[in-house]
């Protein structure tokens, strides 16, 4: 195993400098099942071999549903839940069958370490940038430092970031730029026959 990387990695360390690892990851990758457990063993696998802070970012959000519709919300992607289930969503032909327990037991393996997930990201949103910035900021440790000057309020607000209530993390992401989603839900959405009809469900306000 070539460890170069890790080596100079290992020698930046030791001249006191805050390194942290940032894995860019293409959306795309979203809507296809076999890229996507590609990718998060990717990830793992680099985050054990660089031992690092590492943060993985899902770029071009914006862009998520260019090449279709996913099967699962954002939200499964981002926090990497449950990847059994995409099995379910491999095309059934002979090839994939012959693969399927190895599938499986790469899915199982990700699922094991509980350690990958992915901050969504997209250049149309600068809160979305500022997020990715201070993730960085709060894994190198430099928002706990002591070389500049700074009020507790920006340190944990820093430090905090992301800790926010499940609509916050992608909702707005869903609501800007997967509206096939949100047509989706409408068209089946029962109806009642009465004010309860009239709730908009897509409202961060509205909580089940």
């Amino acid at each position: 195993t070539n460890t170069a990387l890790r080596d100079i990695v290992n020698k930046l360390v030791k001249m006191d400098l805050r390194l942290a690892a940032v894995h860019l990851v293409d959306s795309h990758y979203c809507s296809d099942p076999g890229k996507f457990i590609s990718v998060c063993l990717t990830s793992l696998t680099t985050m054990l071999q660089m031992e690092l802070p590492h943060i993985n970012v899902l770029s071009k959000v914006d862009l998520v549903e260019k090449y279709g519709k996913l099967q699962f919300n954002l939200d499964y992607y981002t926090e990497v839940l449950d990847l059994e289930y995409l099995l379910d969503c491999f095309p059934e032909d002979n090839f994939t069958k012959k693969y399927r327990a190895l599938n499986q037991a790469m899915t199982g393996l990700i699922s094991d370490y509980s350690l990958v997930n992915f901050i969504p990201v997209t250049v149309k949103s600068k809160e979305r940038m500022l997020m990715v910035s201070q993730q960085v900021d709060k894994a190198n440790g430099y928002v706990f430092g002591t070389g500049e000057e700074r009020n507790l309020r920006n340190m944990m607000g820093s430090a905090l970031a992301g800790a926010d209530f499940e609509w916050a993390k992608t909702g707005d992401l869903r609501t800007e730029f997967m509206s096939t989603e949100a047509e989706a839900s409408d068209e089946s959405r029962e109806k009642f026959g009465n004010d309860l009809d009239k709730v908009d469900l897509k409202d961060p306000q509205f909580q089940v």
